[in-house]
C-alpha cells in the first residue's frame, strides 16, 4: 500500500452529503480490512474457511500455460491500479469528478476490489519448488511469514493507519475540520528502513515452508512490483517532503535494516 496520499480534502456540502461521505469511506475501510485478513490466510494457506478453500496453493488447477497468464494478468490488474491511482497528476484529474473527501478511501476500495479479483480468479500452480519436512523448521517459516503480516500492520498504525486508509479524511470532512499538512516523519521501523511495510510484504511473500510454483510466481511478481513501486512513491516524497527526504535517503536504507542506504 503506498504511502503517498497528499490530496487534502474539501470541506464542502450539507451534513447529509458528508455524512453519506463517512459511510462511504467506512465501508471502503470494511473492504480493505476483510481483504487484508483474507490475504493473509490466502498467502499462508491457514485459517481460510472451509466453505471457500482458495488460497495461492489451493482450489481449481488450470493447464500451466493458462494458469501463469491468468495469474501474471491479475497481478498486474492490481499493480497498474494501485501505482497509477496514487500518482499525484492523476489525482489531480481524478478529484474533478471524484470529492477529495472521499479519494483517497476511492483508492482503498478499487485497490481491495483488485485484491478480491485476485483471490477469486487466482489459477493455482501446486508444483512444488522446496519443501521443509522437519515440523518444527516449517513452524519457524511461518512465524516469520506472521512477523511480516505484523510488521505490516504495525507500520501503517506508525504513520497514521486511518488516514493511509482514508477513515481520517472522511471523519474530518464530517466533522467540518479540514486535514492538518503531512508532516515527515520517521517513528520506530522508520528509523532502520524507509519502507518497513513492503519490507513486511516481502517477509510475508517469502517465507513459505512449502514453495510452490504458483507461490515463486506471486512472491517474485509482487516484489518486483514493490521496487518498481518504491522507485515511484520515492519521487513523490522527494516532490513532497524536498530536502528532508533526500537526506533521510542518505541516512536510512531502502529496505535492509542498518545496510548503507541503497
Amino acid at each position: 500500500m503506498t504511502q503517498t496520499h497528499t490530496v487534502s480534502p474539501e470541506i464542502r456540502g450539507n451534513p447529509i452529503t458528508r455524512f453519506t461521505a463517512f459511510l462511504y469511506g467506512l465501508a471502503a475501510y470494511l473492504v480493505f480490512f476483510v481483504s487484508f485478513l483474507y490475504a493473509i490466510g490466502f498467502v499462508s494457506g491457514l485459517v481460510v474457511p472451509k466453505t471457500i478453500d482458495k488460497t495461492i496453493d489451493a482450489g481449481p488447477v488450470a493447464p500451466v500455460t493458462e494458469a501463469l497468464i491468468v495469474n501474471v494478468v491479475l497481478m498486474s490488474v492490481f499493480a497498474l491500479q494501485h501505482s497509477v491511482m496514487a500518482r499525484r497528476q492523476f489525482k489531480q484529474w481524478w478529484t474533478q469528478y471524484v470529492p477529495k473527501s472521499v479519494e483517497r478511501s476511492t483508492y482503498v476500495l478499487f485497490a481491495s476490489l483488485a485484491l478480491i479479483l485476485l483471490f477469486w480468479q487466482w489459477r493455482p500452480i501446486p508444483t512444488v519448488v522446496s519443501q521443509i519436512d522437519d515440523p518444527q523448521i516449517a513452524m519457524v517459516i511461518t512465524g516469520l511469514s506472521m512477523v511480516g503480516w505484523l510488521i505490516v500492520l504495525t507500520s501503517t498504525f506508525l504513520i497514521n493507519h486511518f488516514e493511509l486508509f482514508g477513515l481520517h479524511q472522511v471523519a474530518n470532512n464530517l466533522a467540518g475540520n479540514p486535514m492538518p499538512a503531512p508532516r515527515f516523519r520517521t517513528p520506530l521501523f522508520y528509523k532502520f528502513v524507509r519502507h518497513p511495510i513492503y519490507l513486511g510484504f516481502i517477509i510475508a511473500f517469502w517465507a513459505a515452508p512449502t514453495m510452490t510454483v504458483g507461490h515463486l510466481l506471486f512472491a517474485t511478481v509482487t516484489t518486483a512490483y514493490i521496487l518498481v513501486g518504491i522507485a515511484l512513491e520515492e519521487r513523490d516524497l522527494v516532490d513532497l517532503f524536498g530536502d528532508d527526504y533526500r537526506r533521510y535517503k542518505d541516512r536510512v536504507s531502502m529496505l535492509v535494516p542498518w545496510r548503507r542506504s541503497n
